[in-house]
Order: C-alpha cells, then sequence, then structure tokens
C-alpha cells in the first residue's frame, strides 16, 4: 500500500557539540520518505528550488520513492539553520527562508491519489487541507504540526482535525495545543476533536500512543552517541505509518508495533547528519534493532495468589 506524504523538502545548515553541516538534504518530506520506503512505497510531494541538489535524492528513488510529486521552482529552495544546546536537549533556530516554499500550492498527480495513508507532515495546516482535499478516500490520516501552527494558525489547525485519524505531536506541543498540562487529559482533548489517536513523543524518552480507551507507551533507544537530533520526529513517523500502512490495518496490535518501528527509525536518524544514516540502513538492521526493543521492554508477570 503507498503512502502519499505531503512535506517540505529542504536545505538544512546544523551545528552540534560533534560537528557541523552545511546545505545538506533534509524537510520532513525527505526524513519522512527515507525512513518509510524502508517499509513501504512513498510518494513524496513538495517543491524544490533551482539551487537544490536534486541527484542527492538519487537514493530515495531507487528505494522506490516517486518523486514525480515533487515540483521545480524558480528561486531558492526552503533552508532552515539551526544550532543545539551542547546536551542536544534544545536548539536555536538561527534562520528560516521559506524561498519557493512560501508560494507552494500542492497539486496532487492522478497517480498519487489512490493512495490508502496520507501523511501531512510539519507544515500550514491550510496546505494540509488543500492536500487532503485532492484525495478521494484515503484509509488514514495522519498530521504532524508544531508549536508555530499551533500559535499562529490555531483555526485552520482545529478544523483540520475533524479530517484526521492519528495526530502526533510532542510533549510540549500536546499542552500547548489542549491548554492541559496532564498528556493523558491533554490527548483526551484533542481526540474529541476529531483525531481516533493521538502519537505523543518525547524525545529521548520514547512517545505514548492514546487510542480510544487505552494507551501504549515505547522507550527511547538508548544510545551512546548522538550526533544531529534534526529530522528524528519525522523518521518516528515514517517508521510510524510505514509499518501500518505495510499491512494495511490501524487494530491496536499494529499500531502497538508502529509505535516500535517509528522508535526504532528515530533511533537511527541521530546516528549522523541529514539522513546519512538511511543510505546504508537495511532490513536486518531494522530488525535486528526490533528484537532489542523487544528485549529491553519485554517481562514476566507474576501475581501472588490471594488468601483463602
Amino acid at each position: 500500500m503507498s503512502i502519499l506524504v505531503a512535506g517540505s523538502v529542504a536545505l538544512d545548515s546544523v551545528e552540534t557539540p560533534f560537528g557541523t553541516a552545511e546545505r545538506v538534504i533534509g524537510g520532513s518530506g525527505v526524513f519522512f520518505s527515507a525512513a518509510a520506503s524502508l517499509l513501504c512505497p512513498v510518494r513524496l510531494l513538495g517543491v524544490v528550488g533551482d539551487d537544490y541538489p536534486f541527484e542527492k535524492l538519487d537514493f530515495l528513488s531507487e528505494r522506490g520513492v516517486d518523486l514525480s510529486g515533487v515540483e521545480h521552482a524558480e528561486g531558492e529552495s526552503f533552508l532552515w539553520s539551526g544550532q543545539y544546546s551542547d546536551d542536544l536537549s534544545s536548539r536555536d533556530t538561527l534562520e528560516t527562508r521559506l524561498g519557493v516554499f512560501a508560494d507552494f500550492k500542492p497539486s496532487v498527480p492522478e497517480a498519487f491519489k489512490d493512495s490508502r495513508y496520507v501523511f501531512l507532515g510539519n507544515i500550514d495546516p491550510v496546505l494540509q487541507m488543500e492536500v487532503l482535499d485532492q484525495m478521494p478516500e484515503p484509509a488514514a490520516v495522519i498530521c504532524d504540526t508544531m508549536n508555530y501552527w499551533i500559535e499562529g494558525s490555531r483555526e485552520a489547525l482545529l478544523e483540520l482535525l475533524h479530517r484526521v485519524d492519528i495526530l502526533m505531536v510532542n510533549d510540549a506541543e500536546a499542552r500547548q495545543l489542549s491548554g492541559d498540562h496532564n498528556l493523558p487529559r491533554a490527548a483526551r482533548w484533542i481526540q474529541e476533536r476529531g483525531p481516533r489517536f493521538v502519537v505523543v513523543k518525547k524525545g529521548e524518552h520514547g512517545a505514548m500512543l492514546f487510542g480510544p480507551d487505552w494507551m501504549f507507551s515505547v522507550p527511547g533507544y538508548p544510545l551512546a552517541v548522538v550526533f544531529d537530533p534534526t529530522g528524528a520526529g519525522d523518521c518516528f513517523a515514517g517508521g510510524f505509518v510505514g509499518h501500518m500502512a505495510s499491512v494495511d490495518s490501524q487494530e491496536p496490535d499494529v499500531l502497538r508495533r508502529a509505535m516500535v518501528y517509528g522508535s526504532v527509525m528515530g533511533s537511527y536518524a541521530v546516528e549522523s547528519f541529514s539522513v546519512d544514516r538511511f543510505h546504508s540502513l537495511d532490513e536486518a538492521a531494522i530488525q535486528g534493532r526490533m528484537r532489542e526493543f523487544k528485549e529491553m521492554t519485554a517481562f514476566e508477570l507474576e501475581l501472588e495468589a490471594s488468601d483463602g
């Protein structure tokens, strides 16, 4: 089953305690595609300028990602520059230049409209809505957002939520959107506005999935060295949606496994700058880390017999 992802195709300049990377490929659409394409066919919708090194996306094409939905426009590509703190727990945005993305009007190719799963990357909710308006009957719509849109485009985001099946946010964004510090209550508030499921990402501390009347939590993978957290959330989403689409199911057990696939892909994302780690990543490595997650979280439950 194919996934349609609508997101940014950007150039990133990143500085971390482990080094710097100048004008490397990035953006929500690229990170998501790098992770999801290891599990399921992906179709990418986005825009680049005439300065974009499009040949650096060849590895995605070779893996089966359909890039025909990426428009080429005259002008500079979306550029983001950021600097991370010494412990990588926070970052400062040094520069954001939207470039051709400022005038992007998503046009879904006819060949993409039968995609059963739609992932709306972290872009303006108005653009996310325009993508959905062109999709006839997706099996599931998964949406990501961020504090910028929660604050600046709240009404459009709330309107969009009525058409979303799964919302992905980090813990701070869940609290900001709902106005409630308590995460279970924040998730319930969001569910009451449309999404059946809410995924709350907590960085190195893992992620939580809230269903209609149940919840599931997965830890972060313990890494000795983290090079660059940029794009980890999008790669988490790629693993999550990639698994869900690969089995074409939204059953609770499938979504629980999808959470682990998300954590696995997010853990690989931070091991290098840009999407470099995904060039050499293969199924054997993914399944090996999946088994490690199972060993980390499995335990025997022995209940004491009650007296009498």
